[in-house]
């Protein structure tokens, strides 16, 4: 027996439309609140499109290619979604707080990506992967690329194309610098002297910056380097970054209006340095981060680069040994970036310091409400909270949080 739901949310996590059913709760795909669906059995289906907020989706692999799973409802309504579910979030640990309206980044604004080919008997597809499956959608185009990555496309197939064994999918990991694409390709098969050729050829073609295979370096035309505020840091293979450098201009923009004029900052989980240096313009800092490689690569820019205040970068593994608060308290501010999990353990130091302000960047609104719940139970009041959609029509929302010492 067939019934007929109405979406009446979407899902935080997926980006499924929500219907409800008695005792039972239905997701359908690509739906929007007001959207009808009949159910049958167990399976799903669009009946009437019901939603204004509908668009058509601006890239043709979309309903199939699992790199986007909202391009059929217009920025405004993604963005006030988006502002809700932080918000959401906020209120399960009953922190009463202003979220201010979501920053959508532009499309075609992605400067890294990871692709993956599969071998066939017939065919070598090319791209990301399908929606909750193994198979990999053929690439033609893309609407979250960079130009300089889409137009690259053919040479990366054939990249990987000629690397490939029979029977594994390989990857390739790419990254949009300002010298060049820089290229990281894993699973390959073994290097020979017909293969070292024929690479050498596709990337003076494809004016690749640097190609990695299997971790090691091939072949380097131009280092790899990105600007962050006045210094030139210079990427090691596959180092993390903001998924588009829009995404660091407006996250620059909060810290500095929140931060000020203070003499210490200190920056954890500092990366490449993306905060750190251009930060350093105007304070002494320190950079924290366990990954030694990322590390190093800032204390040479930094070390390069006079136009700073005195750097400070340290090699050191925060969730095993977070900083205490006699550590902290040199600080007159912190900014603080940790992977999706959060920083439980830092963050129960940090409430427990004088630090005056402490900025923190996630990508994640339930560890970022858990810890900022830790963070007003030792005495900071939040201030402004503003999510970011670096990664469009999809589920994922970077946040920035401010919390000032009462």
């Amino acid at each position: 027996m067939s019934k007929t739901l109405t979406i009446e949310r979407l899902d935080p996590v997926t980006g499924h439309g929500v219907a409800f059913d008695a005792d039972d709760i239905v997701t359908v795909p690509f739906t929007t609140p007001g959207d009808e669906v009949a159910v049958s059995e167990g399976v799903a289906a669009l009946l009437a499109p019901a939603s204004k907020e509908r668009q058509i989706p601006p890239c043709t692999h979309f309903g199939e290619c699992g790199g986007c799973q909202l391009q059929h409802i217009g920025d405004s309504a993604v963005a006030d979604w988006k502002r809700t579910i932080i918000g959401d979030a906020l209120v399960r640990h009953d922190i009463d707080a202003s979220v201010a309206s979501t920053v959508t980044v532009p499309a075609a604004a992605r400067r890294r990506a990871r692709f993956t080919l599969q071998r066939t008997k017939k065919t070598a597809p090319f791209g990301f992967r399908a929606a909750g499956e193994h198979r990999v959608v053929d690439m033609q185009t893309c609407s979250i690329l960079t130009p300089t990555i889409l137009t690259a496309l053919p040479d990366l197939r054939a990249i990987a194309l000629a690397g490939a064994p029979r029977k594994r999918a390989v990857t390739l990991q790419v990254t949009q610098t300002d010298t060049g694409l820089d290229v990281m390709a894993e699973e390959m098969k073994a290097m020979d002297l017909p293969l070292q050729g024929a690479l050498a050829g596709i990337a003076e073609r494809a004016d690749l910056a640097r190609l990695v295979w299997n971790g090691e370096l091939l072949l380097q035309r131009r280092p790899p380097v990105l600007r962050f505020g006045p210094a030139t840091v210079h990427l090691p293979p596959g180092a993390f970054l903001q998924a588009a450098r829009e995404t660091e201009t407006v996250i620059l923009e909060i810290l500095r209006a929140a931060i000020g004029d203070v003499r210490n900052i200190a920056d954890l989980f500092c990366g490449l340095g993306t905060f750190a240096l251009p930060l350093a313009e105007r304070a002494a800092l320190t950079a924290i981060d366990s990954d030694a490689k990322m590390v190093a690569a800032l204390d040479s820019a930094a070390r390069a680069c006079p136009a700073l205040r005195p750097v400070t970068a340290r090699t050191h593994d925060l969730f095993r040994n977070p900083l205490l608060p006699d550590d902290l308290a040199r600080f007159d501010a912190v900014v603080i970036d940790p992977p999706r999990m959060g920083a439980k353990a830092q963050i129960e130091h940090l409430a427990a310091s004088a630090v005056p302000i402490i900025a923190m960047v996630s990508c994640n609104p339930a560890t970022f409400a858990r810890d900022a719940r830790t963070l007003i139970d030792g005495g900071y009041h939040p201030g402004p909270i503003v999510p970011i959609d670096q990664f469009r029509w999809s589920p994922h929302t970077e946040i920035v949080g401010i919390f000032r010492r009462a």
